[in-house]
């Protein structure tokens, strides 16, 4: 079976990493695989979300040692090895960042390393009540490669970032939630039938809506607030043009559930 499963339904797509065996270890297939699979769904207009999760007892437990070991893929150089050239743009976080297709991560057991920078980078973290989040990082002599270190202090400040960077401690499920890293809490048994839930929320709204919307967010991040608002007013222009605004009003009208096309 490929190392890299996605399924579609409804509207959403599951991408789930599939190396049980070793945990969801990323091989430099994976990251291929995953890069351009997140590229192909965000191009898909029947895709309203993504749900990103892993196989078997693990989320993702980081790159794979092996290949960092064998001086291949993004550690290759500093094992002394002839590393395979990557750049940011082929990174799947990179992607991740870069997509308007909303993503919820179902962290289904340990992320570390790698796999808690890829959660980081996905918009919604549901967090299995037997997971972990592991940024060991500075216990391997590293630092976040793909992503921690722009997440971490936008999404939870400055000092706390420092804190679980520095320290390097495992963090709970519920400590997750409490930081801000995590959304909810769910119990493994309805992890990934809670996802769906959200999922298909976010489904039934306007995708044109959605998208734009996750966009502006990422472009806020950079932006002044002025400069910003006007981004907001052409964006809004835009979709006043589409059929989805005509729908969502006249749903609204006759009192009725809208059925948006995403045209």
């Amino acid at each position: 079976m490929s190392d890299l499963v996605c399924e579609k339904s409804d509207h959403v797509a599951v991408l789930k990493l599939n190396r049980p065996d070793r945990m969801n270890a990323i091989s430099i297939e994976m990251l291929t695989a995953l890069g351009s699979s997140l590229a192909e769904l965000d191009k898909d207009p029947s895709i309203h979300a993504i749900i990103l999760t892993g196989e078997g007892r693990g989320f993702c437990s980081g790159l794979d040692l092996k290949d960092t070991a064998a001086g291949r893929g993004l550690g290759g150089s500093l094992s002394g090895g002839g590393a395979t050239h990557i750049s940011t743009r082929e990174i799947p976080t990179v992607t991740l960042h870069q997509i308007d297709v909303p993503v919820i991560c179902a962290i289904n057991g340990p992320a570390a390393g790698y796999g808690f920078d890829l959660a980081l980078g996905c918009d919604i973290r549901l967090i299995s009540d037997r997971a972990k989040l592991a940024p060991a990082f500075a216990k391997r002599g590293i630092v976040p490669e793909s992503g921690g270190t722009w997440y971490l202090p936008r999404l939870i400040g400055w000092a706390r970032a420092c804190e679980i960077g520095f320290i390097g401690e495992e963090i709970s499920p519920e400590r997750a939630v409490e930081l801000g890293l995590a959304n909810k809490v769910v119990a493994h048994e309805n992890l990934m039938n809670e996802a769906h839930e959200w999922a298909s929320k976010i489904a039934g709204n306007a995708p044109l809506a959605v998208r734009a919307m996750k966009r502006l967010f990422r472009h806020g991040l950079s932006e002044d607030f002025e400069a910003h608002t006007h981004h907001v007013l052409m964006q809004l222009m835009m979709l006043f043009r589409s059929g989805d605004v005509r729908e969502g009003i006249q749903a609204f009208i006759e009192k009725r559930e809208p059925k948006f096309t995403g045209r």
